[in-house]
Order: structure tokens, then sequence, then C-alpha cells
């Protein structure tokens, strides 16, 4: 928390240690708004993709669409972040699965998903909670995918931060849901990529302590997708305990779900590991590390980036998987 308020305080310098060894003379608010940017999206500002004043882009956008498609991996990004610039390396102009991934899975469509993650601007936030967001993933999707004659077709999620959360709820509402046509994505995932997801919290939720007067030029903000990171918030431990009934239930009944995740090797600069190893892995399954920061995890430039071949090795895995499994 204390360190929180040193990076918020305006008129202050940041108390990296490596800032004050290089002479770094940015303010409290400078940082601030480095720090409010940066969890998800690294992106300077002026990127339109990036810019919480520009035009949100939000619901299903299809980066690569295939006429004999045989499994459908939907990416999910996580706050502060955007359907497209979250999953773009730097110096890139396009996000990396729409070049690495056809090369390696040529039969899978892919999709990104948007929505409304920013938690302060000096505009407007969305004030929907997570639960909204994750009916929205629900609904888009379902949409999407009958509309493509591809209601029954395998899916796949890859999640990033906060995504993880979402997704994980958006599973859980089509589970057993009263509309028929909405349980078809609980039916149909047969994977879910977690890369640096909190399933227990994150340190980042020690924002919504910070009174509005202290986040400067930021006007409107909303704080129920913080407050559900703190490691005690109550809907966090519902998913948890909901999430993991869903997957024993469907273990014994003989469907198993794939799951693998991701957490983060290293420190945001001026802020540290924002999603800890331990808040970022599931008990039972082997945790996999990306030697990158929060923000940069997800941010594949080659196909020989470590993280790269660790993440399409289980895609590619689990698309036989499936293909054996449908075809018996």
């Amino acid at each position: 928390m204390k360190r929180l308020k040193g990076l918020l305080r305006v008129g202050t310098k940041a108390p990296s240690r490596a800032d004050r060894r290089g002479g770094d003379q940015r303010t409290g608010s400078d940082v601030a708004s480095s720090v409010l940017r940066s969890p998800s999206d690294p992106d300077p500002p002026n990127s339109t993709t990036s810019n919480p004043s520009s035009p949100l882009v939000d619901g299903i956008k299809v980066w690569y669409d295939c006429p004999d498609a045989t499994i459908d991996i939907c990416f999910v990004h996580g706050l502060t972040g955007n359907l497209d610039s979250t999953w773009t390396a730097s110096k890139q102009s396009t996000p990396w699965p729409t070049v690495l991934l056809p090369l390696r899975l040529p039969r899978a469509r892919l999709l990104t998903w948007g929505y409304d993650a920013y938690v302060v601007q000096a505009s407007v936030t969305s004030k929907n909670r997570l639960t909204d967001h994750a009916l929205n993933l629900l609904i888009d999707l379902t949409h999407d995918r009958a509309f493509c004659n591809a209601s029954s077709r395998p899916l796949i999620f890859v999640a990033h931060s906060l995504g993880g959360l979402v997704c994980k709820e958006a599973i859980l509402s089509s589970r057993n849901n009263p509309e028929p046509h909405l349980r078809d994505v609980f039916e149909y995932t047969t994977g879910i990529m977690f890369m640096g997801t909190p399933h227990r919290g994150a340190w980042m939720a020690d924002w919504m302590k910070i009174p509005a007067s202290g986040l400067g030029v930021f006007k409107s903000t909303n704080k129920s997708l913080l407050q559900v990171l703190e490691t005690d918030d109550q809907l966090l431990e519902s998913i948890q305990v909901r999430f993991w009934s869903m997957v024993r239930e469907q273990r014994e009944s003989g469907r198993r779900l794939e799951i693998t995740c991701f957490f983060e090797e290293l420190p945001l600069p001026g802020v540290g590991r924002v999603v800890s190893k331990v808040s970022a892995t599931l008990e039972g399954y082997t945790p996999v590390s990306v030697h990158a920061n929060h923000r940069d995890m997800v941010k594949f430039g080659t196909e020989n980036d470590s993280g790269f071949k660790r993440l399409v090795g289980d895609l590619m895995r689990w698309q036989v998987e499936t293909r054996s499994t449908t075809s018996a």
C-alpha cells in the first residue's frame, strides 16, 4: 500500500531504486500514468489501440478465419488491456497470434474479445462488474459461433490477467444456464491458457484504496474490477470454489478440461511482480514461467521466444487430443 501511495502522490519521485540510481526525475503523476497503463498495455498514449480516450473496440473480432476450422481459439485481455494491442509485441504492427499461429495451427479459427477493462480514466469508465463482462463474453461468443455454424466446435481460451477470471465466470455462467443456447460454451470448452491470472488476487487491488483525488488527472474510476482482485474478496473466492468444483465433476465424469497456468518471471519496472507465482498457478497443474514481466508475458516477438514455444506446444497438443476425442 505504501509503495502505491508513493507512486500516486503528485509531485514526488518514483521510489524505484533503479530510478534513483539513474537520476530519474519523473513525478508521481508521471509514474501513476505509466503504472495505470502498464499492467496489460505498454503502448504509448498516442496509440489509438491503447489510449483510454480513444473509442472502445469491444466484442468479438475475428483475427484469422478458416473455412475448414476444427477448433476456435479465443483471446481475452486483462485489466486496462485492448483486444489487439495487448497481444502485439513492441515494434510490431499486428498481434502475434495472427502471424505466428496460422503456421502451426492452420485449422484453428482465431478470435479476440474486447471489453472496457479500464479502472481509471479522464472521461468516464464503465461500471460493469466482472460478472457483467463474463456474461457479455458468453453472449458475444455464443452469437459469433452460431452465426458461423460453429456452436459445437471445440473451444480454447487464452486469457491474460483479469481476463482469466472473466473466462472462468463465463464458463460457469454457461453451465446449467436457463437459456439452452448459452450452454454450448461450457459444453465445448476443451482448454484454458491462464496467462498471469490472479486466481488468488493481486497487489493491484490496493489501487481501490487510493482516493479519487490521489489519482491526479483521472476523474472516473471503476473500483469493482479492482476489488475482486483482493485476496479476501468473496467473489474471487466464489469463482475459485465453483470453478474447482466444476473441474472435479467433469474429471469424474470422464471429461478432462485442459489447463495451463503461466506466471511472470520478471518484475514490472517501478512496480514489481503484479501477480505472484502462487496466485497465478492452480494446484494439480504444472506451473509454466515466461521470462517477462506481467505486461510483456503475452507479447511474443518471434516464434523463437521460449514463452511462445511453451504456449503453442500445449495448443498443438490440445488440438490433436481434441481431434482424437471427437473422432472416437
